[in-house]
C-alpha cells in the first residue's frame, strides 16, 4: 500500500514526502483507514512502529475538513500521554505533518511554568497534547474546555495505568463529549486496559502489532554475564574498543544508578548525561537535544525514557541494569533499530538478575546470544565458571584502580 492510496490530502502528501517516507509501517495500514473513517480504535503496538503518525494523520485530515465555529478554535483533538517527553513528541509530530494545513496545536505538561502553556490555550488551538497531571490543573483553572472535542487519544494507557493515572484518566473521560471517536493505543494488553478500553470505546477496531517482535527482528541483541561490581568498567571498556559506538542510550534502574554511571564516565572523560524524572523539565530538554545534536555520546536514563523517546541514529542500547518486567526491556532496545535500520542492544547481566534475563528470553521467544558465542559479537566476557562470566584480567585491574578514585 502506498500513503496516496490511504485518500489523505495533498498537504499532509506532502509533508510526509517531504519526512523521507516511502512506505507505510504495518500499523499505519491497518489502523489509518478506520480512523480516518472515524472508528473507535485499540491498537496494540510499541513505540518506534510510526503508531504517532497512524493517529496523526486522519486527526489533522478530519479537522481540516470538519467546520468550526466562524474564527473560533475550540480544542477538538486531545491526546493524552503518560510524560512530559512523549507528550512534546507527540506535538512535534502534529507541527511536522501539519505544517500545511491551518489548524493550531500545542502542548502542555507539568514540571515548567504554565504562562506560555496558557498564552496558548486562550488564542485557541484546534489539537491538545497533554499528560494529565497538567491537564487536570488547567481544567480546574478553567484554562481548558473539553466540551468540543471530536477525537479523544490515550496514548501508551499501560504506562499511564503503572504510572498511577487511572483515576486522572476516568476524569478526564468523563469530560469530554460522549459522542465522540477515541483512540487507545497500549504497548501490553493486560487486563486493566481490556477493562478501561471496554468501558470507553464504542464497538472498536483492534489492530495488534506483534507485541515485542518488530524491535527485536531489526535489532541484534548480546548478553554479558557480568559480577555487578564489574559493570561500569565493562561500559568503559566497550565504550573504547568500538568507536562506532558513536550514540548509545545506557538504561539503569534508578535515577541515583543513572547519575552515578555518568560521574563514572566523565571522569574517564566520555561525554555524557542522565536524563531522569529529578532533573528539572529545562535540563532534560536540554539533555536530550544535546544528544540529538552528538555533543553527548552516551545518555543515561532511568525508564523515564525507555518509551517515547525520539532519537534518530541510536547505535546501541545499553542494558546496564536488567528490567524486573519483561517488557520493559522490549521498549528499551526499540529505541536503536528503528525505520528498518539495524540496531544493536547489549545486556549486562549479573548472578542476581539471571531470572529476569530468563522472563525477558522467554517473552521475546529466543535466546539472546552470549557475547562469547558470536563471532562479530564485541571483545569476549569468558566465562570462568558456570555462575557468572568475569571480566578480562587487565579490565579488571582497571576497576580496581579507578574504583578507588570513584
Amino acid at each position: 500500500m502506498r500513503f496516496e492510496d490511504f485518500g489523505l490530502i495533498e498537504p499532509i502528501l506532502k509533508a510526509i514526502r517531504e519526512e523521507g517516507y516511502t512506505d507505510p509501517t504495518p500499523i499505519q495500514v491497518q489502523a489509518v483507514p478506520h480512523v480516518l473513517a472515524g472508528r473507535d480504535l485499540l491498537g496494540c503496538a510499541q513505540t518506534g512502529t510510526g503508531k504517532t503518525a497512524a493517529f496523526a494523520w486522519p486527526i489533522l485530515q478530519r479537522l481540516t475538513a470538519a467546520p468550526r465555529p466562524h474564527g473560533t478554535h475550540p480544542i477538538r483533538a486531545l491526546v493524552v500521554a503518560p510524560t512530559r517527553e512523549l507528550a512534546a513528541q507527540i506535538h512535534e509530530s502534529f507541527r511536522t505533518y501539519g505544517r500545511h494545513v491551518h489548524l493550531r496545536h500545542t502542548v502542555i505538561y507539568g514540571g515548567v511554568r504554565q504562562h506560555g502553556q496558557t498564552q496558548a490555550l486562550k488564542k485557541g488551538v484546534d489539537v491538545l497534547v497533554a499528560t494529565p497531571g497538567r491537564l487536570l490543573d488547567l481544567m480546574g483553572q478553567r484554562y481548558v474546555d473539553l466540551r468540543h472535542v471530536q477525537v479523544l487519544v490515550l496514548d501508551e494507557a499501560d504506562r499511564m495505568l503503572d504510572m498511577g493515572f487511572i483515576d486522572d484518566i476516568r476524569r478526564i473521560v468523563a469530560a469530554v463529549p460522549k459522542q465522540r471517536q477515541t483512540l487507545l493505543f497500549s504497548a501490553t494488553m493486560p487486563s486493566s486496559i481490556q477493562h478501561l478500553a471496554d468501558s470507553i470505546l464504542t464497538d472498536p477496531v483492534e489492530v495488534r502489532i506483534a507485541p515485542g517482535r518488530p524491535a527485536a527482528e531489526t535489532v541484534e541483541q548480546f548478553v554479558y554475564h557480568v559480577d555487578l561490581a564489574d559493570k561500569t568498567v565493562l561500559l568503559k571498556h566497550l565504550l573504547d574498543a568500538h568507536p562506532e559506538m558513536t550514540r548509545a542510550l545506557v538504561f539503569t534502574r534508578t535515577k541515583r544508578g543513572a547519575d552515578r554511571v555518568v560521574r563514572h564516565l566523565r571522569y574517564s572523560d566520555v561525554p555524557s548525561d542522565a536524563l531522569h524524572s529529578d532533573k528539572s523539565q529545562k535540563e532534560r530538554e536540554q539533555t536530550l537535544e544535546d544528544f540529538k545534536a552528538g555533543r553527548i555520546r552516551v545518555l543515561v536514563a532511568s525508564d523515564i525514557a525507555s518509551r517515547g523517546l525520539d532519537v534518530d541514529d541510536i547505535s546501541h542500547v545499553v542494558n546496564f541494569d536488567i528490567p524486573e518486567e519483561p517488557e520493559v526491556y522490549v521498549h528499551r532496545i526499540g529505541r536503536t533499530g528503528r525505520a528498518g535500520d539495524q540496531g544493536r542492544a547489549w545486556s549486562f547481566c549479573s548472578l542476581a538478575e539471571r531470572a529476569s534475563f530468563e522472563a525477558i528470553e522467554k517473552l521475546i521467544g529466543r535466546k539472546v546470544t552470549l557475547v562469547s558465542d558470536h563471532p562479530h559479537a564485541p571483545p569476549t566476557v569468558k566465562p570462568a565458571d558456570t555462575t557468572a562470566h568475569k571480566l578480562p584480567r587487565r579490565i579488571l585491574g582497571s576497576r580496581r584502580r579507578l574504583s578507588a578514585r570513584w
